[in-house]
């Protein structure tokens, strides 16, 4: 269950049992002697289970989400670069992957399997078990470096040369035909987690993460580290100045920075609170590894869902204004070795070829889909000027609300694992209606039941009916705007929270706010290289402002702050 984008099965630890899903039914057990050691460990925050919309509803309330939702939806405010977009799913793939199961039958000791089935911020989609471990070989070259994939080049546009040759270092590093099988595992990426293929934006954004390790390494290398510490050393530097970019760029942008600074500073007060903590919530044992809050997976994390963009100006090709015109989120999918064929399909958007594993003539990422990271982060926060692009190329994230857009209600089945399933009832490709009826298989607490165990006001009546420019469900019976109001989905109510926050419009405040600030102190923390242990540890690698490490910083010593590497299709319009 590793690699799907949704989750099928949770193992709560609290309980002792599984839940599962199966042809859209789910069913609890108790896990097996083997599960029980093996599995991802899940918790509930709440003290009590909550009581679940009925399958109707959810329905309803998803249709509402999604419906009429276009690329002129409200942006966010200040505006949030729409790479934090895909950054924040790059995260959760962070969090989520039990990196025991990237072992593929080879044994794990005991204290990398309790820690690779614990929630923690350390890179392990990236690193999987490190070249020492045969299973995780296939990811690293020589010397702890990351393999790198190659681009192919095409013939659209004529006269481009970047995009018509191959590109070495700009896709992810794919099996190939030597892998046999299916078109689709031909095109498998080689990366501890294959989610991280799933849409063309988290792709490239992994492979920036390969390239931060390979830049790093070779730094350490050239200053003389020795061979047998490299990567060890490596690892380490980029983990925290990967932790500290959550911490100080990140995390500011989509919670209430004054909630963040809260935690960080005071603590925990809801989560996994430290030993000798009072109040009515679960206190650390020592030696626990901990666990993820049901909340926080199945909830409050999908505030990502919201910021999501129908049409990105993706780079010199795929714009408004190319020849290829804007890049879709269909494109996106399609472009990615997860979810699509990295195959170009004449005539409308269409995705219907991509839940067959063996249609698609590509084997690699077209060299003309390159990202352009100057289109997705704002490199004027570094004093880049020069890979400043005009507002109109700029692409800045959706509002967090209560409103997806559309193509989100029709998800190609490659992203929820049921490519050559045959096709699955139409509210099953809907993201919400996903979202809502994984909540009601776990029988996540409500948005009002949590926010009252946490002592925060819960939302009124009219905010969540009307909300600020969000999904209206004021057209609903009087019945359903009741049982709504009552049992609103934690999901639902975590969003409705961002959209009506007036100080900080668009950011998590409240429930939402308090619980992914804390589970990321929590994932810093339970992390063997973590900022949170080591207080007095800074960034050492280049940096625009004291204290603070960004998403651009990052970027800039990735790709050498070469706009070329940033961009290696270059500027300039372009005939077809």
């Amino acid at each position: 269950m590793a690699h799907r984008h949704s989750r099928e099965s949770y193992f709560i630890v609290n309980e002792g049992r599984i839940i599962e899903s199966a042809g859209g039914r789910s069913h609890s057990r108790r896990p097996t002697s083997a599960e029980h050691q093996q599995s991802f460990r899940f918790s509930r925050l709440s003290r009590a289970k909550g009581v679940q919309l009925s399958p109707e509803l959810q329905a309803t309330l998803a249709r509402a989400m999604t419906t009429g939702t276009t690329t002129a939806d409200p942006d966010s405010v200040p505006g949030i670069p729409a790479g934090f977009t895909y950054l924040g799913q790059f995260v959760d793939h962070d969090l989520t992957l039990d990196r025991s199961q990237v072992a593929l039958g080879e044994p794990v000791d005991v204290e990398d399997m309790l820690q690779g089935r614990s929630p923690s911020l350390d890179l392990d989609s990236l690193y999987g078990l490190g070249p020492r471990h045969a299973s995780s070989r296939r990811f690293y070259t020589a010397g702890g470096r990351l393999r790198t994939g190659t681009t192919l080049g095409v013939g659209f546009p004529a006269g481009l040369p970047p995009a018509n040759t191959d590109q070495q270092g700009f896709d992810l590093p794919r099996a190939g035909e030597a892998a046999g099988g299916t078109r689709a595992d031909m095109r498998a990426a080689l990366i501890p987690d294959a989610r991280n293929d799933e849409n063309l934006a988290v792709a490239q954004l992994h492979n920036a993460f390969i390239r931060f390790h390979n830049r790093v390494l070779d730094d350490l290398a050239d200053r003389g580290v020795p061979e047998r510490l490299l990567f060890e050393r490596a690892r380490e530097t980029v983990v925290k100045h990967y932790q500290w970019m959550l911490r100080t760029d990140f995390l500011p942008r989509i919670v209430d920075p004054d909630i963040v600074e809260r935690v960080f500073l005071g603590g925990r007060r809801c989560f996994e609170l430290a030993p000798g903590s009072d109040g009515p919530f679960e206190v650390l044992r020592p030696g626990d590894r901990g666990a993820m809050p049901v909340e926080f997976s199945v909830a409050a994390y999908r505030l990502g869902h919201s910021m999501v963009r129908a049409r990105y100006q993706w780079n010199r090709v795929f714009n408004a204004s190319g020849p290829g015109q804007a890049a879709t989120l269909g494109a996106l999918f399609r472009f990615s070795g997860t979810a699509g064929n990295l195959s170009p399909r004449p005539g409308p958007e269409d995705l219907s070829d991509l839940d067959d594993p063996n249609l698609g003539d590509l084997l690699r990422l077209p060299s003309n889909w390159i990202a352009d990271f100057r289109r997705l982060f704002d490199f004027s926060e570094a004093d880049r000027k020069d890979l400043v692009v005009p507002a109109a190329d700029f692409n800045v994230a959706k509002r967090i609300d209560t409103l997806l857009v559309d193509p989100l209600a029709t998800l190609p089945t490659g992203t929820f694992g049921g490519r050559g399933q045959g096709e699955p009832p139409v509210d099953h490709r809907n993201l919400a209606f996903r979202n809502l009826a994984r909540a009601a298989m776990v029988e996540l607490a409500t948005g009002p039941q949590l926010a009252k165990e946490m002592g925060i006001p819960p939302l009124t009546r009219e905010k969540i009916l009307e909300g600020a420019g969000g999904a209206g469900l004021t057209g609903l019976d009087p019945a359903e705007q009741d049982e709504i109001v009552e049992h609103t989905p934690l999901w639902f109510h975590i969003l409705r929270e961002a959209e009506t926050n007036r100080l900080h419009s668009g950011r998590l405040t409240g429930v939402g706010g308090q619980l992914v600030a804390e589970v990321f102190h929590r994932a810093m923390e339970a992390s063997v290289h973590s900022i949170v242990k080591d207080r007095h540890w800074r960034p050492t690698l280049p940096a625009r402002r004291k204290g603070v490490f960004t998403m651009t910083d990052l970027l800039l010593h990735a790709f050498e702050g070469d706009a070329e590497l940033l961009n290696p299709l270059g500027d300039g319009p372009v005939g077809a």
